[in-house]
């Protein structure tokens, strides 16, 4: 199943599209006006009411590039979900971006509201002038210790803090082999090679060669709107079990320099070793397959050449419940402009197939589409997606489509440089766009309906991250949502829907510790669905590592397979549902 391409694009071109300008009047300021009482799926925004008072601030960049500042500096809101103190809760981790604006670290009081304990724990001070500017994290026991410890990816040096208990965190990054200046938006914890030890994929964005506060040249942008191979190189580092690292790039083949915003890992030709997954801005996705631990080898003719321009998020799910991998790339679709659309892919690599796309409907068409995640919101068995929207929020009547018209039509190398683009001023670019929420119907011919209003998530700011976590134990996924120029949004699953649930918290002896690339299978019925234990996933996001499944009204026995990624295989029959299970892996 293929998405259908508008003849016009087709024929004319990627953004010759946009001289076509139909001006629309942008949305109204809205709100939520919440779900009806009592509605079996429902949410409410709740942060403040939790303890959590947060809002992202951007970085601002070198007075030469003034005039693109707003496109440039659009990044930089995320969240992570971990568990910095390791009581088993839920914890967040939010990112800002301004320099001597602070971080924060939200601490789980257990009933799902928060503490604030960033500058106590040493990771607040993190964006100071000369080190460059926070864009995420990704959190993860690197050492297997016992504790997670965390990366944060930056605009400039990126930084490692090992977890020394008691909420205390040690920068390491120096001798670690991790310290250098990096563009980078994305980083993605996995054990590429099996040996227990976790390895580090960062991706990169703009060149490593520019400080974005002190530039040396203006041409500093990408050279092609859908083919572009200019942006920073992206890096794979091994770990070597002491907590250092050792750059294997060139030597495992996993160089790119795509334009990458997105980095996930799970095995998707079903071979056993993890691959890698890759989202990028400007041009196509890039799946890299793991071949035996040594190298990697980059995936040809499998269907992502086409489709994908603007990738922003890697999502990972299971949407058709055969136990295999599924991901969700976003885009951009903008009525009376452009259609990129978003792309929803299943892997057929261990058939011999490609990468087959599904999205048609509301799944393709979300807007200028940020980060997502895939999650069941109503515990029914099927994986849902939340996707959040919008670039640049700024005047209602004016619009920067037409400026961006014009730059689509020019040269490689006026593109490059950003101060022959038409001045931003105060336009909005696909401002005002509401959150969505795509309930799935589940099945083999899985269709998706958005009722984003409907159950109370219909604000309007600029979404970068989401992420997805049961903060208050309760069984049921909240969804917390990180804006770029504002505030952190967690929204409470208070729905009356009562499905059943489980829940899984795996810890690896043979396997890294947090057992980052287990495959957990959940059967019950005729039903099936499979998630990966992962770092990254979406757009500057982590999820909690713990997996939620669903379970419906009536699931009868429910049996579990955990595939370890030390190639041990666990089976459970007639496990409890409603609570959380924490599994070790058995010991060598």
């Amino acid at each position: 199943m293929t998405r259908p391409i508008p003849k016009l694009l087709a024929q004319v071109g990627f953004f010759a599209l946009l001289t076509w300008v139909a001006w629309e009047g942008r949305r109204p300021e809205g709100g939520v006006e919440g779900p009806a009482e009592g509605a079996p799926l429902a949410f409410r925004e709740a942060a403040k009411e939790l303890g959590v008072e947060f809002t992202h601030q951007r970085t601002r960049v070198d007075p030469a590039v003034a005039n693109l500042e707003a496109h440039i500096t659009a990044v930089g809101a995320a969240v992570s979900v971990c568990d910095a103190n390791g009581d088993g809760l839920p914890d967040l981790y939010a990112a800002t971006s301004a320099a001597g604006a602070s971080n924060a670290l939200y601490i789980n009081r257990g009933d799902g509201s928060f503490d604030e304990v960033a500058e106590r724990a040493g990771l607040a001070d993190l964006n100071r002038e000369g080190k460059g500017c926070t864009m995420g994290s990704v959190w993860a026991d690197y050492d297997n210790d016992g504790d997670q410890d965390v990366f944060v990816y930056k605009w400039g040096i990126c930084q490692l803090f090992r977890n020394e208990g008691q909420l205390e965190f040690t920068d390491v990054t120096v001798g670690s082999g991790l310290e250098a200046w990096v563009n980078s938006n994305n980083a993605t914890w996995f054990d590429y090679d099996l040996d227990g030890v976790l390895d580090l994929y960062v991706g990169s964005y703009f060149d490593e060669e520019h400080d974005l506060w002190d530039l040396e040249t203006t041409s500093i942008m990408h050279d092609s709107f859908e083919f572009s191979h200019n942006a920073g190189a992206n890096r794979l580092f091994h770990g070597n079990g002491d907590g250092t690292f050792e750059d294997v790039t060139e030597a495992t083949g996993t160089g790119s320099r795509r334009w990458t915003y997105a980095a996930a890992a799970a095995d998707f030709d079903r071979d056993g070793w993890p691959d890698l997954y890759l989202g990028n801005d400007y041009g196509p996705e890039e799946l890299f397959l793991n071949r035996g631990g040594e190298r990697f080898e980059l995936a040809e003719d499998i269907g992502l050449e086409s489709e994908s321009k603007s990738g922003m998020c890697v999502a990972l799910g299971d949407v058709l419940g055969q136990g295999r991998p599924s991901v969700y790339v976003t885009n951009i679709s903008q009525q009376g402009f452009l259609f990129q659309g978003n792309n929803l892919r299943v892997s057929m690599l261990d058939r011999g197939g490609p990468m087959l796309q599904l999205a048609e409907g509301p799944e393709a068409a979300c807007g200028w589409a940020w980060g997502a995640q895939f999650g069941d919101l109503d515990n029914d068995g099927d994986h849902d997606l939340v996707v959040v929207n919008g670039f640049v929020s700024k005047s209602r009547e004016r619009d920067y489509w037409y400026q961006m018209s014009k730059i689509g039509l020019a040269t490689g190398a006026v593109i490059m440089d950003a101060a022959k683009w038409p001045d931003f001023e105060d336009r909005s670019l696909s401002g005002y766009e509401r959150t969505r929420v795509l309930l799935s119907s589940g099945g083999r011919s899985v269709r998706y309906q958005e009722v984003g209003r409907e159950v109370g998530i219909d604000d309007v700011y600029d979404g970068r991250a989401v992420s997805l976590a049961d903060l208050d134990g309760d069984g049921r996924l909240e969804v917390v949502v990180a804006n770029q120029q504002g505030p952190l949004l967690v929204y409470r699953n208070v729905g009356t829907v009562d499905n059943r649930w489980v829940s899984f918290d795996l810890a690896g002896t043979r396997s890294n510790r947090d057992g980052i690339g287990a495959e957990v299978l959940v059967e019950y019925g005729d039903r099936q669905l499979m998630q990966t234990v992962a770092s990254f996933t979406g757009f500057a996001s982590q999820n909690d590592h713990r997996l939620h499944f669903g379970l419906g009204p009536s699931p009868g026995a429910v049996k579990v397979t955990i595939r370890w990624p030390s190639g041990l295989e666990q089976v459970f029959e007639d496990v409890e549902p409603g609570r959380v299970h924490e599994i070790e892996e058995p010991a060598p």
